[in-house]
């Protein structure tokens, strides 16, 4: 992949992320004059008026007008949405998270959940149950919608492929195993919309592009890395420049599959968002990057860190943006204020460690099985507390649990303090989406199994 600016090149599989778009838009044919292709969603500079509208024609309007609409000006309002729409998930969603530490988030008796019913329109294939991980704190969650699973599978394949060919045809059955629809509608059940949904997946889909190309599976290395993710991260953080070199700086956006995914998703996530909502997740994308290079610094030195900062390390490079945008897949906004809390930051990091954690030992055999030593948590603790590879993986399931439980722990505690209605709200949004990625991990057969320690 030809790599702009001072850093050297990859040295692993050359050109990978070229190679995403190779049958059509890539490096190539922003360089050497190659017929044009639709480029998607405008660039993130020019007239704000050129701008689409951020919701299709005949998507519904979002209850309450849309982030930082009356939903959440008005929070009476809030639970009249709530009670007014007869959808099952969206019901579940008001109810809220259950487990140990939860009961605070409440201000009344739970109900019982009522019986959903029968979806009409035809379901996809059946999710392979998988298995829990023995021992590993977690929620049950409903089985995500089937139309609404198909729905975004269907979309979010044709944005994949024809708006900024985020891989190529021998990729497609990786891409299909990653059932990411499956995992959206899972972890956001109270997306008025599929539009809504649909933000998410985009960025969702982006941040495995930019991942698996610059950092891992398709031809990532941590030689260079730093270059590669300061560019790729203009596409959510333009650059404001001069008029002589902004426009080379615009074609760089196009010129390999991470950057044409990450200014995609953003272009489409940016008409959704608040500006504050914006800026939050730019924010987090930068933490998210950090702990790419961190790790890519140890990899590069053959060092095996402490476990604490292995988990200083995974506290950037971690989930955190996923959740962090669930008010706007909702639809509504968390004001600033209330969003920067410190207690507020205290419960998004953990929810953020927690399923880390929770995705390196749903990951471990895959990872064992890649090439050179792939740092998780349980390797990390047999490497510096001399346990043995069944030793490491319980105590590493021991660390998820006391994450777990202070996360549930740090929501009760901050909606006893601040019962905001829209500080609760955002903290079961929260909750939802940490149920819902365990249980995209645990039916995730394709890409995960269990090591035999049980």
């Amino acid at each position: 992949m030809p790599v702009p600016g001072p850093s050297p090149a990859q040295s692993s599989p050359p050109a990978a992320a070229a190679r995403f778009g190779a049958h059509g838009r890539g490096a190539d044919a922003v360089t050497v004059g190659k017929p044009a292709l639709p480029t998607g969603p405008a660039l993130p500079f020019g007239p704000a008026a050129a701008r689409p509208s951020p919701l299709a024609p005949d998507a519904p309007p979002v209850p309450g007008g849309g982030p930082g609409g009356d939903l959440v000006a008005e929070p009476a309002r809030v639970a009249a949405a709530a009670t007014a729409t007869p959808n099952p998930a969206l019901e579940r969603i008001m109810r809220g998270p259950s487990g140990v530490g939860t009961e605070g988030l409440f201000f009344t008796p739970r109900q019982a959940p009522p019986t959903a019913p029968a979806p009409e329109a035809p379901a996809p294939p059946p999710a392979a149950e998988g298995r829990p991980i023995p021992g590993l704190y977690h929620h049950p969650v409903p089985e995500p919608d089937p139309a609404r699973v198909a729905e975004v599978s269907r979309r979010i394949k044709r944005w994949a492929v024809d708006e900024v060919e985020a891989y190529p045809p021998e990729w497609e059955d990786q891409f299909d195993g990653f059932s990411v629809g499956r995992y959206m509608v899972a972890c956001h059940p109270d997306a008025p919309t599929v539009d809504h949904l649909m933000i998410a997946t985009r960025l969702m889909v982006a941040e495995n592009v930019v991942d698996d190309c610059y950092c891992e599976d398709h031809g990532g290395s941590p030689v260079g890395l730093g270059g590669r993710l300061l560019l790729a991260h203009t596409a959510l953080d333009p650059v404001h420049t001069t008029a002589e070199y902004e426009p080379k700086w615009a074609r760089t956006l196009l010129s390999d599959a991470p950057r044409r995914s990450y200014r995609s998703a953003m272009e489409y996530f940016t008409r959704a968002a608040t500006p504050s909502q914006a800026d939050r997740f730019r924010h987090d994308m930068a933490r998210l990057h950090m702990g790419y290079l961190a790790e890519a610094a140890w990899a590069e030195t053959k060092y095996v860190p402490e476990v604490s900062e292995y988990l200083a390390m995974r506290q950037f490079n971690n989930f955190r943006p996923c959740p962090t945008i669930t008010d706007t897949v909702g639809g509504y906004e968390l004001p600033p204020e209330l969003h920067a809390m410190p207690a507020m930051q205290r419960v998004i990091a953990l929810a953020g460690n927690a399923t880390t954690i929770s995705n390196d030992l749903y990951s471990y055999t895959k990872e064992l099985e890649s090439p050179g030593m792939h740092l998780n948590l349980p390797v990390v603790i047999a490497q510096r507390e001399g346990l043995s590879d069944k030793e490491a993986y319980l105590k590493a399931v021991e660390v998820h649990n006391d994450l777990m439980h202070a996360f549930e722990a740090a929501a009760a505690e901050l909606a006893v303090s601040c019962p905001d209605p829209r500080v609760v709200r955002f903290l079961r949004g929260v909750a939802v989406w940490v149920d819902g990625n365990h249980y995209w991990h645990q039916t995730n057969t394709y890409r995960y199994s269990l090591p035999d320690f049980w």
